[in-house]
């Protein structure tokens, strides 16, 4: 009688521990499962493409401009023909300049359209051939003499990276961040309270002081990548 209570209960853990090792192996295969679909999602989700057309150019340099901004600003630079034109027209107070496809990395930026006279007469110069001390010095003589100007607080943005390669689905740029540049034409570090280098990242400083280019520099800190 024992042996047949002992051979019942054999049987018994036998058949609960076959049941643990199914219900065990349905739940990593279950977890295996969706492992397999979050990374063949996270794949279709970053289908990176080159910024090789006049239309990537526009969507990759409108994310320098704040998102409730770039329906509507004004866009441009050099298309992939080399050409320096307006690359799409605009309305509000912002000017986007696209990134430079001949150039190395990635580089746009979004500002007021009141600072378009001062960022002109730079791309002029440049065409002219002056170095960047010559820019500097031409432009402060005429800052001071009143031929441009730059409006106190009037705000740069710049979306850079190493990286020429976009998401479509986002237009965001692979690895770019932005800065930021507040124009404070003369300011000094005694006049604004600011330190003439960066105390730490991510702290705003005051760089070019006590100049026509005098500016605040605001870097955010990279995003980190998932």
């Amino acid at each position: 009688m024992k042996s047949i209570i002992t051979a019942m209960v054999f049987t018994v853990i036998l058949i609960s521990c076959n049941s643990s090792d199914k219900t065990k192996n349905t739940i990593q295969e279950s977890s295996i499962t969706e492992t397999a679909k979050d990374s063949s999602s996270n794949d279709v989700k970053k289908q990176l493409k080159a910024i090789d057309t006049d239309e990537a150019l526009i969507a990759t340099a409108l994310m320098a401009a704040p998102a409730e901004s770039r329906s509507r600003c004004k866009v441009i630079g050099y298309n992939m023909a080399g050409e320096f034109v307006t690359l799409r027209e605009g309305d509000n107070q912002f000017i986007v300049l696209a990134d430079n496809p001949n150039q190395d990395g990635f580089n746009a930026a979004c500002y007021h359209k009141d600072l378009e006279p001062f960022m002109a007469r730079g791309r002029a110069l440049r065409e002219e051939g002056k170095t960047g001390q010559e820019i500097f010095a031409i432009r402060e003589a005429e800052m001071k003499s009143g031929q441009i100007k730059i409006t106190p607080g009037s705000t740069l943005h710049i979306y850079y990276g190493a990286q020429t390669v976009y998401d479509p689905e986002s237009s965001k740029v692979e690895g770019a961040q932005l800065r930021y540049v507040v124009y404070l034409p003369w300011a000094t570090s005694e006049s604004t309270g600011l330190p003439n280098t960066p105390m730490a990242p991510n702290h705003p400083w005051i760089m070019n002081p006590g100049t026509h280019r005098a500016h605040i520099m605001i870097s955010p800190l990279p995003e980190e990548i998932e």
